[in-house]
């Protein structure tokens, strides 16, 4: 018998882009007051409508985000079914009289992913007692049975609407793959041990901050990314900080820049557009 596979089996879902934009303030005052208010109806129509957003009961949603900091001025969220769907969004903005004042300043590309350390241990070995032997088609459809059959339990995770919270953390991280320290060359029982010790921390925070995990290795630069939603921004310090003397977290973790934004909503762009916050 093979040895039993180090991957974990994992959920994915909603695709996820992450658009961020540096605003052209001195062109747009360049306009009269009425282009601006004509511009910025158009745009808050298009974006009020993917705030709504919804197919086949997965939410399709966008949301617009100020960010704070020289990194850029808005962030646009988009969760949507497919990479096509994204795409599409991508096109439907830059139609937009308004994207000729935004200038693209980062992005990120990425899925909802559920990693399943707790259960893929379990299903391999089972499968392993029946008989499957493990890299044949036969060991291939019985794990993509048995992950349609989680993935069906947690839709709500794997589709989720973006949390209306008025603020938003989002940062890209790997796994370290050192010569000294490497993720990926430890057992999959530590490597369980280690995210459920880890997935612990973030459980006390559950009533505060909703955390969103989403995958892009071979979609982006980074292996993951996280975005944290919150009514109080310094939670997001509190958590991470916290993260930080975990061993997943202190001896494996690779963090990029973080983007902090406040949530704008399309009835507000208006007065984003005119410089002032209500």
């Amino acid at each position: 018998m093979a040895e039993l596979p180090l991957v974990p089996i994992t959920l994915e879902g909603s695709s996820v882009l992450h658009q961020m934009f540096r605003f052209d303030w001195s062109g747009w005052r360049k306009l009269s007051a009425g282009e601006r208010a004509e511009i910025g109806a158009e745009f808050a129509a298009l974006l009020s409508s993917w705030e709504q957003g919804a197919s086949e009961g997965h939410p399709n949603q966008s949301a617009i985000f100020s960010q704070l900091g020289h990194k850029g001025d808005l962030m646009l969220m988009h969760f949507r079914d497919s990479f096509a769907d994204l795409n599409r969004a991508e096109l439907a903005l830059a139609q937009t009289r308004l994207f000729a004042y935004l200038q693209p300043a980062h992005s990120y590309l990425s899925v909802v992913e559920l990693g399943l350390y707790e259960s893929s241990a379990k299903t391999y070995a089972a499968l392993a007692e029946q008989g499957f032997e493990p890299g044949t088609p036969e060991w291939a459809a019985q794990v993509k049975e048995q992950a349609a059959r989680q993935g069906g339990a947690m839709a709500p995770r794997l589709f989720p609407a973006i949390p209306p919270a008025q603020y938003v953390c989002f940062y890209p991280m790997d796994r370290k793959r050192s010569e000294t320290v490497n993720w990926y060359t430890e057992s999959m029982d530590d490597r369980r041990r280690m995210m459920h010790e880890h997935g612990m921390i973030g459980r006390r925070y559950a009533d505060v901050v909703r955390q969103i995990i989403t995958g892009s290795i071979g979609f982006d630069d980074w292996e993951w990314g996280v975005d944290l939603f919150a009514d109080d921004p310094v939670v997001f310090k509190k958590l991470i900080y916290e993260m930080r003397f975990d061993k997943v977290s202190a001896e494996y973790a690779l963090f990029g820049q973080f983007f902090v934004g406040v949530r704008l909503h399309a009835a507000k762009l208006g007065t984003w557009l005119e410089g002032t916050l209500e």
